[in-house]
């Protein structure tokens, strides 16, 4: 498969590349140059950020949302026993 670059430095990613690799408008990619003549392209997972920020909402998969007023009500209940 062969594309041109535009006068912009545009390229289109052809349409069975798409298709195969799964790849929706606005989504990420990352340009890695391999040597003078070749290029890798890899696709951003936008769902799982790098870093500690993938952590941000964890622990929301295991427990509803709460305010910091009942936490402590809880936690001084506990402290009573």
């Amino acid at each position: 498969m062969e594309t041109v670059i535009t006068q912009r430095g545009q390229v289109s990613v052809p349409a069975a590349v798409r298709r195969k690799m799964r790849l929706t408008p606005g989504q990420k990619v990352v340009w890695q140059p391999v040597s003078e003549v070749e290029c890798r392209m890899l696709v951003v997972d936008a769902k799982t950020p790098a870093g500690p920020l993938a952590m941000l909402g964890y622990a929301r998969k295991f427990r509803k949302t709460r305010r910091t007023a009942d936490w402590m009500r809880e936690l001084r209940q506990g402290e009573m026993r």
